[in-house]
């Protein structure tokens, strides 16, 4: 017997959070130093929590990829996020783009990053988002690093082509990645197939800065048509229009402050539309389901 696919609100998406403050993101590398990031003034905690409450009331739970220097210094925060029922992942320490970095530096980073988040939930770490999405062709040596770190999952890659990040071949659904040290669950940046090109659907600045149809189109799209989950990502900065000013250059500046202030209005229509679950969990939900399907 043929099984059908299922309609769009029947898949179950993972939702998940990027928890950096706006003044580390990989776009301000040039003028904001790592050195003086205490400098700053931080509303990672405020921010992280309008989200929590967000999601509290619309009886979602997501995943929270945390940056390591956030976690050292907000233990509490990290706390909240699990006893509140949401997976705690890691998104590095410093932020740093992969491609830059040494497999001996990326092993230290990712190695800090797990050993603060499971010192402050007291749960294993399972999964890893790459800053800015940097694994790429070049960097992929990271996914051996990860396997023998510990980590059960990778969602650092996003098929297409962009200036920063991007491996526009790659496979754009969760599959096992198998490396020389082991394998570990790979689930890729979310895009619609269109006329032989992937395109961005699920999140970030593609959220705030195009229409939310598209979106919701793009989404409903890979559940209807293709019977697969999405996912969304998006960071506590992006419903903070209120976050002071960092002097940067025009494009920066476009992509990093258009749509703030209507981005908490689009994540609640957004968390109405479509089912999420955190990545561990859809992970294993979709396993489940593509057993059954093939059985």
């Amino acid at each position: 017997m043929t099984v059908g696919l299922p309609a769009a609100g029947e898949i179950v998406n993972a939702m998940s959070v990027d928890v950096e403050d706006y003044f580390q993101v990989s776009a301000f590398d040039r003028v904001v130093s790592r050195a003086g990031w205490d400098g700053f003034e931080s509303r990672v905690v405020s921010n992280t929590q309008r989200v929590l409450d967000l999601f509290d009331r619309a009886g979602v739970r997501s995943t929270f990829f945390v940056l390591g220097w956030v976690a050292e210094r907000y233990p509490a925060l990290v706390r909240e996020i699990a006893a509140a029922g949401h997976e705690v992942a890691s998104h590095g320490y410093h932020h740093q783009l992969i491609y830059t970095l040494t497999p001996a530096q990326f092993r230290e980073d990712v190695r800090a990053s797990k050993s603060v988040l499971e010192h402050a939930t007291g749960a294993p770490v399972l999964g890893y988002r790459a800053p800015s999405y940097s694994i790429i062709e070049s960097s992929l040596w990271a996914l051996d690093v990860l396997v023998e770190e510990g980590y059960a999952y990778d969602a650092s890659i996003f098929p297409i082509h962009h200036h920063r990040y991007g491996i526009p071949n790659a496979e754009r659904h969760a599959h096992v990645f198998r490396r020389r040290s082991g394998a570990l669950v790979e689930l890729p940046a979310s895009t619609m197939r269109v006329g032989g090109l992937n395109l961005p659907i699920a999140g970030g600045g593609y959220f705030r800065l195009l229409p939310y149809a598209w979106t919701r189109w793009g989404i409903g799209r890979v559940n209807r048509r293709e019977g697969k989950p999405v996912v969304f990502y998006f960071h506590p900065w992006e419903i903070d229009p209120g976050q002071p000013r960092v002097a940067v250059g025009k494009a920066s500046r476009i992509r990093h402050y258009s749509g703030l202030d209507r981005t908490s209005a689009r994540l609640r229509r957004l968390l109405g539309e479509f089912r999420f679950k955190p990545v561990a969990a859809v992970l294993n939900l979709h396993a489940t389901e593509t057993s059954a399907r093939t059985a």
